[in-house]
Parts: structure tokens; C-alpha cells; sequence
């Protein structure tokens, strides 16, 4: 089912719900035209996706070259919740909005080596979908997509 403009804020809180049920999730770039799968732990912002990296990482080089990225989220039963999103990448290195990802991330970011925003080995990357799908049993049930 398509969501409705009326539905999309409702629709972002279900996502970012079951997000947070998965905390992890895998992230799929491209190297050399091979697909590069990685977990990642995302923070949802309203309809804007943050995750951190280095920024002389795998995923970070891949997106230089790519920025073209799929989420996939799996949360475990009894939920049994399918959150897929494909969207663009982009590697942030001024410092205001490496400040805004600092705190819009919801988890501490000093447990994966970042001093903070200022810290040269860290890079946010903010994630802005084309289609965010939400559905329940791998996408058989329930299923709604949201489109930019």
C-alpha cells in the first residue's frame, strides 16, 4: 500500500519504532561492481537516516564513489517487522553538521572511537531515501511503501 502525504509523519514514527526494536542493520554499497553488505547501527531523524563511520572506511570510500545505498532491518519474532530502505548517501565533514549528527545519533559515539563532532576520524553520513518500505513477515503482510 502507498503512504499517503496525510500518513507519511505517522508512517516515519512506525518506522523509526521498529528500527529502534532492530538496532542493527545491514547496509549495502558497491566495490568494483560487486555488492559490499555491512551492519551499521542508523538513528532515524524524521525522515533523514544517520549513521557514523571513519572516514577513510570501506563504506565511506565505496559511497565516494556510489552514494547510492539499501538498509535492510530485520526485527525478530513475535514482531517479525521488514523495514527496507534505498536511498543517497552522502559523507558530511563540516563541522555545524557533524554537530547536528552528533546529537541527533542516539547511541555514544565515544564506544566506537569518536571524540566528538570535532574529531577528524569522525564522519557521519546522512542517508536521504527515495522509498522507505515497511511490512511484517519479509514483506508478505502489512505492507506499506513510502516514495519521495
Amino acid at each position: 500500500m502507498k503512504v499517503r502525504h496525510e500518513e507519511k509523519a505517522a508512517f516515519f514514527a512506525a518506522v523509526d519504532d521498529a528500527c529502534k526494536k532492530a538496532i542493527w542493520c545491514a547496509i549495502a554499497t558497491v566495490s568494483d561492481e560487486q555488492p559490499r553488505v555491512r551492519i551499521v547501527h542508523p538513528t532515524w531523524e524524521g525522515e533523514t537516516l544517520w549513521f557514523a563511520t571513519g572516514p577513510q572506511s570501506p563504506k565511506a570510500n565505496q559511497i565516494r564513489v556510489n552514494p547510492l545505498v539499501d538498509i535492510q532491518y530485520q526485527v525478530a519474532p513475535p514482531d517479525f517487522v521488514h523495514v527496507m530502505v534505498r536511498g543517497k548517501a552522502e559523507l558530511i565533514s563540516d563541522l555545524a553538521t557533524k554537530q547536528h549528527a552528533w546529537d541527533a545519533i542516539d547511541y555514544d559515539l565515544t564506544q566506537f572511537g569518536s571524540k566528538g563532532p570535532d574529531d577528524v576520524n569522525f564522519c557521519p553520513v546522512r542517508i536521504t531515501p527515495s522509498r522507505v518500505e515497511l511490512s511484517e513477515m519479509f514483506g508478505s503482510t502489512n505492507k506499506r511503501v513510502w516514495r519521495s
